[in-house]
């Protein structure tokens, strides 16, 4: 039997409803009034049994509101309810499936665009320098501190707003700027930024980015000092080298004229890059390394070289939760000997260097380095690690334990559908037996591997039982009055009235024994999922076969 793939939203309704999605309205209404004389709260005094039937009665009732309108049932069966919960609404104009869907993917973009520009995006950055030569010298530990802000604010789909500003205090001295930054993308390959600076340097510019090929985007810029009416260009070149590394030229011309050449590469485990920077009275070159361990954790080694600057520096991080990572970093260089802690949450910063002594004392040096590496790793073996493992564990449990939890209720659900199945589903059994007709004597469906492990169906033990259901009660209802029982194709059956999945995720196998004509038949149906692969009909069709 060819293979059927499953739609998304598995179709729960039509399942519900035992409809194909083909019905037609009037096989619509013919299954909601069946379900409905069964299910419906009236009909039961017991108050436990009014329970059950209600609460069936309302998703019967729900499905058929959905199933029996034109526009809902189009929604549904492109969207499933995920269409309908999220508020989309037609225009009574749609009439074809191919209308329909571009509604729905232009209102479906317009959600998607408000709920964009309902977010404004924050970053931001705390600097707290720290000076133990400074403190030991008789002065204050705190040698200075830094705080910068930047929020972006999404104006349209095409224009962006970006407001940022700092504030730098050192000793008794400071200085602060504000920016604004006005983005406008003028299509897919190209946009523009104008921006204005205020503060110790006031500056007003405008910088164009376009792609000019699918590997290569050129950017030029445009700044003028406010202050001195001095004027800086710049021009750079990036170019995709390969599918892991990127290359960048950048040329500036006007007071501080410089040309830099950049390298960097990526891949899942690591992230290299280089810079060499040569100006009019200085020049630089830089490099870092970072090698990803795991999703949790990474190491990083940097240099920097040049002019003006003569450092190394090597350290870790960690991320602790979901949005937070926290780094320790070693430097050592023309400066002295510093250790720099980090804080990443979210777009938030927070950075602590600490310069620990100017003098390169070899001993000093080593011990700055292996003291916190030996904490680093203690910690890691005996203390980190165990914690994590635990929690994991922890989740694990919880999760099995919600999961059963659902699959208990599930099948407590199910046995009470089955119960108010129950009369009408021995009635129609009976009368198949009075005409010799299609009876079906045991259904089972459930784990495939467990189900053949119970050997003939006689006995199922404890562990069978809690991953296989029988399902005989709904399938004598489903059988119709010309003696055939109709599973249609494409249609989760775990929702089916009296059915539900009781090992979600795993290869499923539905057995039934009938008899037919006084004969005895067994056929058994793989499943994938909760997936039938083709309409299956047991009448004389499976005996003859």
């Amino acid at each position: 039997m060819a293979s059927t793939p499953e739609p998304e939203d598995g179709r729960e309704l039509y399942a519900l409803l035992h409809l194909s999605p083909d019905a037609s309205d009037e096989e619509i209404r013919r299954a909601y009034r069946q379900y409905a004389q069964i299910y419906h709260p009236d009909k039961y005094l017991d108050p436990q049994m009014k329970e059950v039937a209600t609460e069936n009665f309302q998703r019967i009732s729900d499905a058929y509101e959905i199933l029996s309108d034109e526009n809902k049932r189009q929604i549904y069966d492109i969207y499933g309810m995920e269409g309908l919960n999220s508020g989309l609404e037609l225009g009574p104009k749609l009439t074809k499936p191919e209308e329909i869907k571009e509604q729905l993917e232009r209102l479906r973009r317009r959600k998607e665009e408000e709920k964009l520009f309902a977010h404004a995006r924050p970053n931001g950055s705390i600097i707290a320098n720290f000076s133990v030569p400074q403190y030991l010298d008789g002065y204050g530990i705190m040698k200075g501190m830094g705080m910068s802000s930047e929020v972006e604010l999404p104006v349209s789909k095409q224009n962006t707003v970006v407001v940022g500003g700092n504030l730098v205090v050192n000793g008794s001295e400071g200085t602060g700027a504000a920016s604004t930054v006005l983005r406008h993308q003028l299509s897919s390959v190209s946009s523009i930024e104008f921006m204005a600076t205020a503060g110790l340097r006031s500056v007003i510019g405008m910088q164009t980015s376009r792609q000019i090929s699918p590997h290569s985007t050129a950017t030029s810029g445009l700044a003028v000092s406010l202050r001195d009416g001095s004027i800086n260009l710049s021009n750079a070149w990036t170019r995709q080298l390969s599918e892991n590394a990127v290359g960048n030229i950048q040329l500036v011309l006007g007071d501080e004229s410089s040309v830099s050449v950049g390298w960097q590469k990526k891949d899942e485990k690591s992230t290299a890059t280089g810079e060499i920077k040569f100006g009019t009275n200085f020049f630089g070159a830089t490099a870092h390394y970072v090698h990803r361990f795991s999703s949790k954790s990474h190491a990083r080694v940097a240099g920097r070289v040049g002019s003006t600057a003569l450092d190394f520096e090597i350290g870790g991080g960690r991320r602790i939760s979901e949005f937070s990572t926290v780094r320790m970093m070693y430097n050592i260089g023309i400066q002295g000997v510093s250790w720099r802690f980090e804080l990443h949450r979210a777009g938030q910063k927070l950075i602590i260097p600490v310069l620990l002594s100017t003098d390169l004392n070899a001993l000093f040096v080593t011990s700055a380095f292996a003291i916190p590496s030996t904490l680093y790793f203690l910690l890691q073996t005996y203390v980190v690690k165990p914690y994590y493992l635990k929690r994991e564990k922890q989740k694990t449990l919880e999760k099995m334990e919600g999961l059963s939890t659902q699959l208990t209720e599930a099948r407590k659900a199910a046995k009470k559908a089955q119960k108010l199945l129950e009369p009408v589903s021995n009635r129609k059994k009976n009368r198949q037996l009075e005409n010799n007709g299609l009876v079906i004597t045991k259904g089972l469906y459930g784990n495939r591997k467990k189900i053949k492990e119970s050997g003939e169906f006689n006995e199922i033990d404890d562990d069978v039982a809690s991953q296989v259901f029988d399902v005989t009660i709904p399938l004598n209802f489903l059988v119709t009055e010309a003696g055939q029982l109709k599973l249609h194709e494409g249609i989760k059956k775990s929702g089916i009235m009296g059915f539900y999945d009781p090992c979600p995720g795993d290869p499923k196998l539905l057995l039934v024994e009938y008899t037919f004509h006084g004969r005895k038949y067994k056929v058994e149906i793989s499943l994938v999922a909760t997936i039938f692969y083709a309409q299956i009909f047991l009448t004389v069709w499976f005996a003859d076969r």
